[in-house]
């Protein structure tokens, strides 16, 4: 009696680890009324990649400990830039109701836009539901979150116009006028300017965050993309897709220092990103395939990187070991270790865009 009360301890014991064990890697699991994967455990304890797919309405999720897909959630129509809020626990995704349109597209033949289905979409990280969605202006694309987590500044595509809205309560605190077509949306890492650039004027206005008023206008380059800057904001580095060059500026004058020409075959600069260490600016070149490295101790690229078709967005792991990036046409993400320079691909949704990295 007593050897069979301790056969069934171990084995309730056992029974219990395995669930343990099973809880602790489980993959995700589905909501039945969207067909998606919209919760999962973390396998490895890494940070978690965050990927919105555009033409899926959802967001790729990928432990970078096992750099495999763990979950999958909606987002909301045509989902583009993603960042986490500064303590991680909330992700925002942009998403438009307006039709897809891009270079060579007429757009007067494409459907009326869906203005219901405009904002940012807010995601608690811990559960990976939904929460709410931010109005944010006309066909937001990307956005800035202040350094309080309160506030996101959202380029409106349609509108020429940056939206400043209120995190808590979702109110429209303000309206920013900017160049045409803004695009890149990024706060400055002291938090007192908001750096928004412009496709059609090929211009970057600088925000004073504090008075919602545009303080400078910096000319960089033909449809500039992105703005990444130096761990101690003294630099600004701005991508222009059409121009092939980046822009690099200092702040205290906000005023262009050097123009660095990206010699890639069909480089089309787009998205930036830089290494917890400060040492390097990483490029996506989109249409040239490639990610190039930009030294910003010298300010020049020393070394490129076939990554794979048209990539967009980037981001880096925070011990700087991995790098990720979205590629549109292939659906599937790029990583690449920085120390052997080695590439390999991860599937995503349809049209990965933007990429982010939790701690």
């Amino acid at each position: 009696m007593v050897v069979c009360c301790c056969v069934l301890v171990v084995l309730a014991a056992c029974r219990t680890n395995d669930t343990r064990q099973r809880s602790e890697t489980a993959a995700a699991t589905t909501n039945p009324e969207t067909g998606l994967a919209t919760s999962a455990a973390r396998r490895s304890g890494a940070p978690l990649v965050f990927v919105t797919n555009e033409d899926a309405d959802n967001v790729t999720i990928i432990d970078s400990g096992t750099d495999s897909v763990i979950a999958t959630v909606p987002a909301g129509k045509r989902p583009r830039g993603v960042r986490l809020s500064p303590d991680g626990k909330t992700l925002f995704v942009a998403v438009s109701g307006s039709p897809k349109g891009g270079p060579g597209v007429d757009e007067s033949k494409l459907p009326p836009p869906d203005r219901r289905a405009d904002g940012i979409a807010v995601i608690d990280v811990a559960t990976l539901k939904p929460v709410k969605t931010l109005r944010g202006g006309n066909d937001p694309e990307a956005f800035a979150v202040s350094n309080d987590g309160k506030t996101v500044y959202v380029s409106n595509e349609d509108a020429g116009t940056v939206s400043v809205v209120d995190v808590e309560t979702g109110k429209l605190l303000d309206s920013v006028r900017v160049g045409a077509e803004p695009e890149g949306v990024t706060m400055r890492p002291d938090g007192k300017a908001v750096y928004v650039t412009s496709e059609a004027t090929g211009t970057v206005a600088v925000i004073d965050a504090g008075r919602n008023r545009v303080i400078a206008t910096i000319h960089a380059g033909k449809r500039p993309r992105s703005t990444v800057f130096t761990l101690d904001g003294a630099k600004a580095y701005i991508p222009a897709e059409a121009g092939g060059t980046v822009t690099v500026v200092d702040t205290k004058t906000n005023k262009p220092i050097k123009t660095i020409t990206v010699t890639d075959s069909g480089a089309k600069p787009m998205g930036t990103a830089i290494s917890p260490d400060g040492q390097w600016v990483y490029l996506t070149n989109g249409r040239g395939g490639t990610l190039s490295m930009i030294d910003t101790a010298r300010d020049s690229i020393v070394f490129s990187l076939r990554v794979g078709a048209r990539p967009w967005g980037v981001a880096v792991t925070p011990d700087g070991k991995k790098i990720y990036t979205a590629n549109g046409p292939s659906n599937d993400v790029s990583v690449v270790d920085h120390s052997s320079r080695t590439v390999r691909h991860i599937p995503a949704g349809r049209s990965p865009w933007g990429v982010a990295i939790g701690r």
